[in-house]
């Protein structure tokens, strides 16, 4: 596992993507207001973030269109309402679930779309329905990239078969996915030593969608980063269901590229996210630590988080299963 830079050195292989608004909507329901994602459009532009993801492309027969925002759809001509033309270098893109959108009839060609990218997210045992999402938005005309959910409860035998199955594959980039925020900076550099030395063989590039479970995703993501990992998510604030993401402000401010610019992002934060973290609940919290400490999913301490359950015992006792 050589190191790839420095702390004082560019890497141009590096994309940031920010997730604010798809991880984001996981915290509201995708009720952002239209002010709200203009703006944030325009803070990614002139930051000069690499790509924005929108939200989801939900299917609309599965999700009540009536208890979501709109950008758990993401229909074209709403994200054509903030973009225009997008005649900027930041791409759009946004994120399909295997078993949860009707990718076939909703995503359109890339020619009829404002659509840069498709991110299909699979767990390891859907990804034969991914690669086929993949190869559609392939021949659709779209970057693609394969976000493999949930690796800490995952076999490596099985993590490996599905990076080889990948890497024959279309998709232009492979995502560590910490779901649970239950891995640490030692165990991000295996994993990501892993994808890389698998997928090298197939040209594919690594990305890392880091969890704040335990306080690591900013570490994780950084770590991920020196040894090669090149496409990094990022939200403003770490804005993210549960405990929430690695925080855009923070990457922006480590990378040395002078791309991208931290005052829009800082700018943003005051008009926006003072007044966001007042209406909403997301970050670290002790039943978020607990989940992560027991590699479980945060379903449980997001509720305990809402109900201000303050019993960490008894919950801690909970997630172990003892009396």
């Amino acid at each position: 596992m050589e190191q790839k830079g420095d702390l004082l050195t560019v890497r141009e292989d590096v994309r940031v993507l920010d997730a604010t608004i798809r991880d984001g909507g996981l915290v509201n329901d995708f009720y952002f207001s239209d002010e709200f994602i203009k703006a944030l459009y325009e803070m990614n532009v002139k930051a000069g973030i690499d790509y924005m993801e929108f939200g989801y492309k939900a299917s609309k027969e599965q999700f009540d269109v009536n208890k979501f925002g709109k950008w758990k759809f993401c229909n074209d001509d709403d994200i054509r309402e903030v973009v225009g033309e997008n005649n900027t270098k930041l791409k759009l893109s946004i994120m399909a679930d295997v078993g949860r959108c009707d990718y076939k009839e909703d995503i359109h060609e890339r020619s009829d779309s404002p659509l840069d990218m498709i991110r299909v997210a699979t767990y390891i045992n859907t990804m034969p329905q991914a690669i086929a999402m993949i190869e559609d938005a392939n021949k659709k005309g779209y970057e693609t990239t394969c976000n493999i959910m949930a690796i800490s409860n995952a076999q490596e035998a099985d993590v490996k078969y599905a990076l080889e199955m990948l890497g024959k594959s279309p998709v232009d980039a492979i995502y560590i996915v910490d779901s649970y925020g239950s891995l640490y900076p030692e165990q991000i550099r295996r994993i990501s030593d892993m994808y890389l030395s698998t997928t090298e063989k197939y040209g594919k590039k690594i990305g890392m969608h880091a969890h704040n479970n335990q306080q690591c995703a900013f570490a994780n993501t950084i770590e991920s980063l020196a040894v090669g990992v090149s496409y990094l998510d990022a939200t403003v604030c770490g804005m993210g269901r549960g405990a929430g993401n690695c925080a855009l402000e923070a990457l922006v401010g480590f990378l040395k590229n002078p791309e991208y610019r931290l005052d829009p992002i800082l700018k943003f934060m005051e008009k926006y996210m003072v007044e966001m973290k007042q209406k909403s609940v997301w970050g670290y919290d002790i039943p978020y630590l607990l989940t992560g400490l027991t590699d479980q999913h945060p379903r449980t301490a997001i509720a305990a988080v809402k109900d201000e359950d303050t019993k960490y015992l008894d919950f801690y006792n909970m997630l172990l299963d003892r009396d």
